[in-house]
């Protein structure tokens, strides 16, 4: 099959490793301190011969994003009992680009501006990107850029799967951030029931 104009993935060589001394940080903790997705051990490698499938990208990558997606929600629900998200963590890959994708955390329903219990879900990417308000969602990803918190808002029919809600900034988002803590702080803002807890937030 010819790989013409298609991005060609490498296993990492398997070589033994100097004894090291433990970080005192495990890769969760770092993630939830820096917002890294840490790349200490890269997917693919440009010096390996042997190829990897797409699938085992998607799958390695999607390995990766649902880690994030599981620690960030637990850390989310650490910070105040008053504010409690249900843990629905699944991820997607772009088409053709494999090692690129996203991450759902959550969802919930919340007051919004204008908007009463307006719905919406809460995202991690592992690249940058504009949001689109036509069909093409992501336009101008970049990919070294690291990150992308966001949330978008949701609506649909009863019983009918739900469509992001062009009628919110014609976009749907929310929000959206490269910054960790302004990701977790705007969620627990969506989250909060009152302005009581609302101002503990905005003092954290």
């Amino acid at each position: 099959m010819s790989t013409t104009g298609k991005l060609r993935y490498y296993d990492a060589k398997r070589q033994p490793q100097p004894a090291t001394t433990p970080t005192k940080a495990p890769a969760h903790s770092e993630f939830l301190r820096t917002g890294r997705i840490t790349r200490a051990k890269p997917i693919w490698n440009s010096e390996e011969r042997r190829y990897l499938s797409y699938d085992e990208v998607a799958r390695r990558t999607g390995e990766m994003l649902e880690a994030a997606g599981d620690i960030t929600c637990t850390r989310i629900n650490s910070v105040h009992r008053a504010i409690q998200f249900p843990k629905i963590v699944f991820h997607r890959t772009l088409e053709n680009r494999p090692h690129l994708g996203y991450c759902h955390v959550t969802a919930a329903k919340t007051a919004f501006a204008e908007h009463a219990k307006l719905s919406w879900s809460f995202y991690i990417a592992n690249f940058f990107s504009d949001i689109g308000e036509e069909e093409v969602f992501f336009e101008h990803i970049n990919a070294s850029y690291g990150r992308m918190y966001f949330a978008v808002a949701l609506e649909g029919e009863p019983g009918q799967p739900l469509q992001i809600s062009r009628r919110v900034r014609r976009n749907g988002l929310l929000f959206k951030t490269s910054d960790p803590k302004q990701a977790m702080k705007n969620v627990l803002m969506l989250g909060a029931p009152d302005q009581a807890v609302r101002a503990i937030i905005k003092s954290l």
